[in-house]
């Protein structure tokens, strides 16, 4: 066709889902094209490519499922309408055609307790503060960084009609939440005589905002309280009969004995079919692998099978890593959907098991008599490692393993929109490398550069680190011709930051052999070199790019409220999440971030005094105590969730100079 002719494209499928992801599929491997949570690529050549003859795909499993049940605190709870009819567009495009419905849900639960008779001030001692409202939901959690504002509940019920008419106008089966067994405290002053047990305190929390009550499952309350939230909730939202609920996330239950764990399941099914009679219950599997030593084979079939088969929905929730189909006859008959998990607390740090999941689906599905259903994605936070979750997309709609390095080629030509030697070459690097962990791989970034300093600190690295190093030198070598892409800009930011991250490792080992050897001009030139450069050099670069500001994440928090009063506990709440987690550090540092403003305020000022503290040790001959500086840097800590400063949400400075100057600085 001559250039600016029409060219007529159809693209159809069973469901809007399948069609969005038939034509996702034609803007990436006809155009060109690359959309992913960073930036998209969508220069479309001019005629459109003509198909020579039709193309029919359809995926192997029934569904293609999306988000974790931490993901609705790590990364949505600050969103607003646009930045979520954003997300569930691109779910549609790559073809995910089931996800759960959890926003708002507090209002629903406010009017059930108002409707058992609890006063609000019981309320709002149970409900946590927004960052938190994950764990509360799965009864790890009550009070902490609470209460909600009568203006929350307000905001997020006008989110969630959204949220659902516009996935349910795509075809995708939305998940409700359904009710798990914890009950606020107030239920036991209204209903003196109900069957309920206290838990005991969950990760670090002792029971001042842990310690929640659980129902016995034959107390006739667990059917009252279920069916009438779940009533409630149908009469709002509507359903797709499927319903999400965790009983025993990270907790160890009451009883080991089968019986027990049987009534529990059935309880929970029954107040969904009470409600619904058609529910089918999704239930996240990571307890079966957290908590390996009670949940033996008896103890899983007792809580699978307390459900008539086929209406439980299981989540192998760590396949790539820990898979439990493998151990449990495929679920005991259960239908399960292979799920990639991939990521902790919405870490940044490049990080991926491509071989595995390459593969692991489909092993998965050859299993035998597999139960598999279909594949999962299912991070605790989003916006980060965008290759791996483009990939594990692709394989959802694949009959077989794709090959890797021609897979990744490709994905850097569609990702800048150029074919680029020294980009592809890096990408490659990056895929063979720090993308391919092997064995039971956990990502969770534990660089010193984001943990609290030690003596004792993890520097191991599943990869070599030249790769990345050579990466980053490649990638800086593409940036004359490929700097104007906004996607290359983020990578050039990403793979600079991790160059830096390992550089902080070898600098931290510096501190540690100069400290043990004695050596002090050797630990103020380490320890100088750290906190009054590289640091400095990070937090400018990341400051450089809108992605990686704090400020975008702080400020999105305070939009949110409505009075300033809500504006500085929602900030709170935010700056709280990414640092102390909990009043005390009680998860310290476990949904760690890189961004600008982060890295100099905050881990670069805990630097700072480690390496000081250090110096003051071999300048006066007394021994370094671990707990003293614990007590002191839990202040500077502190302090930083406390300090009010207001920081920048654009962008300053040129990605492309910061980087260049990092890299003729410190290229090993």
């Amino acid at each position: 066709s001559p250039p600016g002719a029409a060219v007529a494209v159809a693209v159809t499928g069973s469901s809007g889902v399948a069609a969005a992801a038939g034509l996702y599929r034609y803007l990436r491997d006809f155009c060109g094209c690359h959309l992913s949570w960073s930036g998209a690529q969508l220069r479309l050549p001019d005629p459109l490519p003509r198909l020579r003859a039709e193309i029919r795909a359809s995926a192997p499993g029934r569904y293609r499922y999306y988000q974790n049940v931490c993901t609705q605190s790590y990364s949505y709870v600050w969103w607003d309408w646009a930045r979520w009819e954003q997300e569930i567009d691109w779910m549609a495009l790559s073809g995910i055609n089931l996800a759960p419905a959890f926003t708002g849900q507090e209002a629903t639960w406010q009017r059930v307790y108002h409707t058992l008779g609890l006063n609000q001030s019981e309320i709002d001692a149970y409900f946590t503060g927004p960052a938190f409202l994950a764990w509360n939901r799965m009864g790890n959690l009550r009070g902490w960084a609470g209460p909600l504002p009568p203006a929350w509940h307000l905001k997020q019920l006008y989110l969630q009609y959204r949220i659902v008419e516009r996935m349910r106008s795509l075809g995708m089966t939305t998940v409700l939440p359904a009710f798990a067994g914890h009950v606020p405290q107030g239920v036991l002053r209204v209903f003196p005589h109900v069957n309920a047990t206290r838990l005991g305190g969950w990760s670090h929390f002792d029971c001042t905002y842990s310690c929640t009550y659980l129902l016995h499952p034959e107390d006739p309350m667990f059917q009252v309280i279920g069916t009438l939230f779940l009533k409630e909730l149908i009469k709002e939202f509507g359903t797709d009969h499927v319903y999400s609920a965790d009983t025993f996330n990270e907790m160890t239950p009451l009883s080991s004995d089968p019986a027990y764990l049987s009534r529990v399941s059935s309880a929970v099914f029954k107040s969904m079919t009470g409600a619904d009679p058609e529910a089918v219950w999704l239930m996240q599997g990571w307890l079966f692998q957290h908590q390996p030593d009670f949940w033996q084979p008896a103890q899983v079939r007792a809580l699978l099978r307390g459900v008539p088969l086929g209406r439980m929905i299981v989540l192998d929730l760590f396949a790539e890593s820990k898979p439990v189909y493998q151990w449990t006859e495929s679920f005991y008959g259960q239908p399960f959907i292979w799920c990639m998990l991939h990521n902790f607390g919405g870490n940044h740090g490049l990080f991926g098991t491509v071989e595995s999941i390459n593969h692991g689906p489909f092993a998965a599905r050859r299993f035998p008599n597999s139960t598999m259903v279909g594949t999962g994605l299912v991070p605790e936070g989003i916006e980060q490692n965008d290759m791996v979750y483009e990939l594990m997309n692709e394989l959802g709609w694949r009959q077989e393993p794709l090959d890797l390095p021609t897979w990744v080629t490709r994905y850097a030509e569609r990702r800048y929109g150029a074919v680029n030697a020294a980009a592809a070459g890096a990408w490659r690097l990056l895929l063979r490398s720090v993308y391919n962990c092997t064995g039971v791989c956990v990502n969770h970034n534990r660089s010193p550069l984001v943990r609290r300093p030690s003596l004792h600190m993890d520097t191991e690295l599943w990869y070599n680190a030249s790769d990345v190093y050579e990466a980053w030198r490649l990638l800086l070598s593409a940036s004359t011709e490929l700097g104007s892409s906004t996607t290359f800009r983020y990578d050039l930011v990403d793979v600079t930051r991790q160059a830096a991250q390992q550089l902080v490792g070898d600098y931290y080992l510096s501190i540690r052999r100069a400290f043990q050897s004695h050596a002090l001009p050797e630990l103020l030139t380490a320890g100088g070199v750290l906190v009054y450069d590289l640091l400095p050099e990070l937090d400018s670069l990341l400051s450089s790019h809108s992605l990686f500001l704090l400020g975008r994440w702080l400020e999105s928090a305070r939009a949110v409220a409505t009075s300033d009063r809500e504006a500085e506990q929602y900030e709170l709440n935010a700056r709280n999440q990414v640092t102390l987690w909990g009043p005390s550090g009680n998860i310290l540092d476990y949904a760690n971030k890189q961004l600008g403003g982060l890295v100099l305020d905050y881990y670069s000022v805990r630097w700072s005094l480690f390496v000081s503290a250090l110096v003051e040790s071999l300048n006066s001959g007394s021994p370094f105590h671990q707990d003293q500086f614990n007590q002191a840097v839990f202040q500077v800590e502190r302090g930083f969730v406390y300090n009010k400063k207001r920081y920048p949400t654009v962008p300053a400075g040129d990605t492309l100079e910061i980087s260049r100057k990092l890299f003729l600085k410190y290229y090993p």
